[in-house]
């Protein structure tokens, strides 16, 4: 038992690593996607999210060719629905990026993960701990204050209100791997992300796409990096329920809100290091006291 006991931290140990690094992951992809549409680069939010859905198809099956098995579905229905939101979600938030700052963009579309808390209390009836809740409300406390800042503008525009619809489907996209996790592998799993989520967004991808070889090598790095980001995440989903997850995914916004800062002169300021403070605060104290202790 104590055997047992100690094997499950560990493997939780390993999933809360992987979604911080997803967090690393995804915010840099978010900052090259905000990069690669702004005036000049001539990437639209749909041409980047059918790159980042064919890349991603590509190393599926490249690695699917070099590991027998892995590649195994089981529950089709789920699988396709989990790529359908998940399409939604990228063209979506790719579009945010391309309207508003990189990172008014990041924390909007974080609220994600508290959506996600409350439908995973209807399927999975799952019961956080009064200390997750008290992590998830100072981890949010925590991007809110970054909000704060003057510089961000928090208005209710076209890429504000994309950033929000992205993140009610991120929501559903959440819930959905952690329920395709029970049977799927986490390679399969992204696999019907991509192959589901295409035809969701080729229609955002019709006017000319760009010809500077540059430009497409920044693509393509972001589309791998959306790759990495989206394996350790459905990984983690396999170890963690949605709520203690969601402490974690809250590392995101500020991921971005702080690589934002040198990569695209975005500016920092008190008020939001302080936010940053927060929310890593609130991230440590749901990782020490947010699980429910075993007999």
């Amino acid at each position: 038992m104590t055997a047992s006991i100690a094997a499950q931290s560990r493997r939780r140990m390993v999933a809360r690593a992987e979604l911080a690094g997803s967090a690393v992951c995804f915010g840099l992809m978010a900052i090259l996607a905000r990069k690669l549409t702004l005036p000049g680069m001539g990437f639209t939010a749909g041409h980047l999210a059918v790159l980042r859905f064919v890349v991603g198809a590509l190393v599926s099956l490249a690695a699917f060719g070099l590991i027998p098995g892995l590649y195994r579905p089981t529950n089709y229905r789920l699988l396709v629905t989990r790529g359908l939101s998940g399409g939604a979600v990228v063209v979506l938030y790719f579009y945010a990026l391309a309207h508003i700052p990189a990172g008014e963009a990041g924390i909007l579309y974080n609220v994600f993960p508290v959506i996600a808390v409350v439908i995973s209390l209807a399927l999975f009836k799952e019961r956080p701990t009064i200390h997750l809740w008290l992590a998830i409300l100072a981890a949010s406390l925590g991007v809110v204050l970054v909000l704060s800042q003057g510089h961000l503008g928090l208005g209710l525009g076209r890429g504000e209100l994309a950033a929000l619809a992205a993140a009610v489907f991120a929501a559903t996209s959440a819930n959905a791997i952690r329920a395709a996790r029970h049977t799927e592998n986490a390679a399969t799993i992204f696999f019907f992300f991509c192959m589901a989520g295409l035809p969701v967004v080729l229609p955002f991808a019709l006017s000319p796409w760009p010809d500077r070889l540059g430009a497409w090598g920044l693509a393509v790095l972001m589309s791998l990096l959306a790759f990495g980001g989206q394996m350790l995440m459905s990984e983690a989903y396999g170890t963690l329920a949605v709520s203690e997850a969601a402490v974690w995914l809250q590392l995101l916004p500020i991921v971005q809100y702080l690589l934002a800062v040198p990569l695209l002169g975005e500016q920092a300021t008190g008020a939001g290091l302080a936010g940053v403070l927060i929310t890593v605060a609130g991230v440590a104290y749901g990782t020490v006291l947010g699980h429910r202790q075993r007999t």
